[in-house]
């Protein structure tokens, strides 16, 4: 069998195998055109989930007609630096194949007009010239794209449905105007407006327009910059999240990338302040030296490849982790429309006048520094509290001329929640979930110190598991054992711990040695070293917790309060749960029918 070249035809639709997928790769490619012809606007125009048409209109550049004929051929392109350097390339595209490779397969029709100049159509039909001429249209370039593999029914039949094809095309538009924000983008779909920004937003407006509005509220701002590279975005708070991580926008140089290495890293950074089924909303921005980074990995330009990818890695995980530091105890804040609808008056039926409780005001006088329990006392002839709610008086007023963020502390409810009072409403708190992260945060820093101090156990404690499980335990024995927790092996399916972490108190140590044990079994292989003891002090703080359950007094519940204001990411428990929730005095007055 002799070898022959192919004909042109078959290696554009060879290379539209590649490079065009479906409808939203030849509208990313049609995009990233105008771009880097240096639109501002950008006009999207879809029909049937851009299977039947897709239309996108700009203002830029636009080309003359030779401009326009070599444009239509393959590898032609004016993106390329003189010296030819592809590794010096500062524009979105540059291989000069998504022209050919979509009108090899699609019925493509380009307007273009140079400021100044005249306008010019060139149309293709599945590789042949059909059409040539004047054009009537403003500055700028207009193509279309019409029943694309209409006459490749092999890859036609291998689309999906129209929604689901429009639904790529949206993620596309969305994350190229995320890393524009200076452009205006409109997109219609079926002679509907689906998307549109203006040009000129700020960075976290752009993405939080593309997003959720909510994330305005509930987002921290990135920026670090480290040996010529610069990471800038917008991350949620660990409380704002979502079950699936389909709001993870990552771009290098402009570039939207999808990257393990990146997806690895923001996995990294919210590793104890997320659920493992909890994903951030996140858009970070990497600009790196074009020498340190290989765009020319994949023909649809969606993967890059890093010179030093662990400096990369390590950069977004200290970025991310230090934003987060610094917002401090800040919480999601939006009410639950569920919850607060919980709220209703209810009709209240008047009681007999023979029937009320006789107070004499003379015989009581209140003494706010009085103990709970006299308080008590003195009240248990006109008032009983309901089961599980707790209140005592404080031990003194807030100092004169100051004041808490998260208020003073009034009360326990089910001996779970602490309802405090601040000055712009009613704030209550989850006690574990606020204990579980001051634990692990000062966890974190006795190992940045000498190490946890642990307590050695009167009579040592035996725990039982499976071989596999004791294995991985045996194997981690000296980096537990810096956490203050000391066990070693004592037999083939059983553990031995000698002493746990003093800060834990009266912790469940089977509980504790299981759950390290599962953690170890899930995560061992896929994180790193410090990572991994991350996990464990997640997991360690998780048992030496305030439990649901346990009464606090005032001064415990005060106390808690002030540690929170002070330490980093106090304003979520280890999965990513708000740790406290505000009702601002407006919502009080709604709920009361005041507003």
């Amino acid at each position: 069998m002799s070898i022959r070249r192919l004909p042109e035809h078959l290696v554009n639709r060879i290379a539209a195998g590649e490079v065009v997928e479906r409808p939203a790769s030849a509208l990313k490619e049609i995009v990233e055109n105008a771009l880097d012809a240096g639109a501002t606007r950008i006009a999207i125009r879809l029909s049937n989930g851009g299977l039947d048409r897709i239309e996108v209109s700009d203002d830029g550049v636009g080309m003359d007609s030779a401009d326009m004929a070599l444009a239509l051929e393959r590898h032609a392109t004016s993106k390329m630096p003189d010296d030819d350097a592809i590794e010096n390339v500062a524009t979105l595209g540059f291989r000069g194949e998504a022209l050919p490779s979509i009108a090899s397969v699609a019925r493509l029709s380009i307007d273009s007009r140079r400021q100044g100049g005249e306008g010019w159509n060139r149309t293709v039909d599945n590789g042949q010239l059909v059409a040539e001429g004047p054009a009537a249209l403003p500055p700028g370039t207009r193509v279309t794209i019409e029943q694309l593999f209409a006459k490749v029914p092999a890859r036609r039949k291998f689309l999906r449905s129209a929604k689901a094809e429009y639904a790529a095309c949206l993620d596309i538009v969305r994350r190229l105007a995320m890393a524009h924000p200076a452009v205006a983008f409109a997109l219609e779909h079926d002679g509907r407006r689906t998307l549109g920004v203006q040009a000129g937003d700020a960075r976290e407006e752009r993405v939080a327009a593309l997003t959720d509005r909510a994330l305005a509220e509930n987002h921290v701002i990135v920026s670090l910059e480290r040996e010529g590279v610069r990471l800038s975005g917008v991350a949620s708070i660990p409380t704002y999240n979502r079950g699936v991580g389909d709001h993870q926008y990552l771009f290098v140089n402009g570039r939207p990338v999808r990257d393990r290495l990146l997806i690895g890293a923001l996995r990294g950074a919210y590793a104890d302040m997320l659920a493992r089924d909890r994903h951030p909303v996140v858009a970070l921005f990497l600009d790196v030296p074009p020498l340190d980074v290989d765009v020319n990995v994949h023909p649809a330009k969606t993967e890059v490849r890093f010179r030093d990818p662990a400096m990369i890695r390590g950069m977004i995980i200290s970025g991310l982790r230090r934003a987060l530091d610094e917002q401090g105890f800040r919480s999601v804040q939006n009410a639950d429309p569920a919850a607060l609808s919980a709220w209703r008056a209810e009709p209240v039926s008047p009681t007999p006048i023979g029937a009320m409780p006789i107070f004499d005001t003379a015989s009581v006088s209140y003494n706010p520094l009085a103990s709970s329990s006299s308080f008590g006392d003195r009240r248990s002839n006109f008032m009983t509290p309901p089961p599980q709610a707790r209140a005592e008086p404080a031990m003194a007023p807030a100092p004169e001329g100051q004041s808490f963020p998260l208020g003073v502390a009034r009360g326990q409810v089910a001996r779970t929640y602490i309802v405090a009072e601040a000055e712009d409403g009613l704030v209550i708190v989850d006690q574990h979930a606020a204990h579980e992260r001051l634990t692990l945060e000062r966890m974190r820093r006795a190992m940045e110190g000498q190490g946890v101090a642990s307590q050695a156990l009167l009579l040592p404690e035996v725990v039982e598991l499976e071989e596999p499980a004791c294995d991985r335990l045996e194997s981690r024995a000296a980096e537990l054992r810096d956490f203050g927790l000391d066990l070693e092996r004592f037999g083939p399916s059983a553990m031995l711990v000698r002493a746990v972490p003093a800060m834990l108190g009266q912790s469940d140590v089977q509980g504790l040695v299981k759950d390290l044990a599962d953690d170890l079994a899930a995560y061992d292989s896929a994180l790193s070293l410090k990572e991994r003891l991350d996990l464990v002090a997640a997991t360690m703080a998780c048992h030496g917790s305030v439990r649901a359950g346990r009464v606090l007094s005032v001064a415990e519940m005060n106390a808690l309060l002030r540690e929170m204001e002070v330490t980093p990411r106090s304003g979520q428990c280890n999965h990513g749960r708000p740790t406290w929730v505000k009702l601002g005095h407006g919502d009080i007055e709604k709920l009361f029918g005041r507003k």
